[in-house]
């Protein structure tokens, strides 16, 4: 089962969410018979810190979002915190659930302007709520326990810039340099990807330019200009290298999908391909036209629509 990356981030926050309340809970059990003194209160954020895992700062707050203590940090306590007026950060917006404890929307901090997270646990004296132990964490140091999720294979598609698409009849397609030897230039191409090792392209089309990475060397990639896409021996430099078994594209694909990026570039003088990208792990291509609106498609489905599919009969 393929799991979305908010799927992902569900699960995560679910797990962290199991990790952090107990700990939290029992801090501020011990915060409620402290609260009215501001000494004892920050003795017990000061004792609890190292019990809560991963966690940046501990501070409490009143039930108007002003801080009543001290923060607690790994260097110790921060008086200059202090009466600080918390109610307009966003957790203090968002609604703390009936059983007390809420892991808050992840935000960029204040201080260190980074993604951060805090858990609030309430703090009740019997029934009564006093207010709310906050606890803040830095997404670097919170562990990740839910898979990277898969870049979803279904169509996809994005609208671009409104003064471009307003402006998309007012324009012609220019022939590049690349259009002028775009047998070849796809041609070489099509060598690279099923003999040489490459996995990914972005295809240039109007720039005449492809930016490739290959498997041997995948962290970094290479801009292959004209005078490159014009020359079969640039095949040369590539070492052989077999085409992979675990490809989601099959290897003779490669050239039915090359031949439809060169028709939707030369279909229409209004509405054509400018560029497009193509990676053969993951199954999908990327389409983006005159009008800047892009388009992400899985192989199959790109090659079972034609021209007229695009631009009309």
């Amino acid at each position: 089962m393929k799991f979305s990356w908010k799927d992902s981030i569900y699960r995560q926050r679910q797990e962290l969410a199991r990790l952090l309340h107990e700990p939290l809970a029992r801090v501020a059990a011990d915060c409620a018979p402290a609260w009215h003194d501001r000494d004892a209160l920050n003795r017990v954020l000061a004792q609890a810190f190292a019990g809560v895992p991963h966690c940046t700062y501990l501070y409490c707050v009143d039930t108007n979002g002003v801080q009543i203590s001290f923060n607690m940090g790994k260097n110790g306590l921060m008086p200059e915190h202090l009466g600080r007026d918390r109610s307009q950060r966003p957790y203090m917006k968002e609604v703390v659930p009936t059983w007390g404890f809420l892991l808050s929307d992840a935000y960029i901090s204040l201080s260190k302007h980074r993604p951060s997270l805090t858990a609030l646990q309430i703090v009740r004296l019997e029934s009564r709520v006093l207010g709310y132990l906050g606890a803040d964490f830095d997404l670097r140091n919170l562990p990740v326990t839910a898979e990277l999720y898969d870049e979803p294979d279904s169509w996809r598609q994005v609208k671009g810039d409104p003064a471009i698409r307003s402006m998309v009849f007012a324009q012609c397609r220019v022939e590049s340099l690349m259009d002028r030897n775009l047998d070849q230039a796809l041609s070489i191409l099509e060598e690279l990807f099923t003999q040489r090792g490459v996995f990914q392209a972005q295809i240039h089309f109007a720039s005449s330019q492809v930016i490739i990475w290959t498997m041997d060397d995948p962290f970094r990639y290479r801009v292959l200009d004209q005078e490159a896409l014009s020359d079969p021996d640039i095949c040369l430099v590539y070492p052989s290298h077999p085409y992979p078994v675990n490809a989601a594209i099959p290897q003779k694909d490669v050239a039915r999908i090359l031949d439809m990026l060169r028709a939707l570039r030369m279909a229409d003088e209004n509405i054509y391909l400018r560029v497009s990208s193509i990676n053969i792990f993951n199954g999908m291509i990327s389409l983006t036209f005159s009008c800047d609106g892009s388009h992400y498609m899985h192989y199959d489905e790109f090659l079972a629509k034609n021209t007229a599919f695009w631009f009309g009969a």
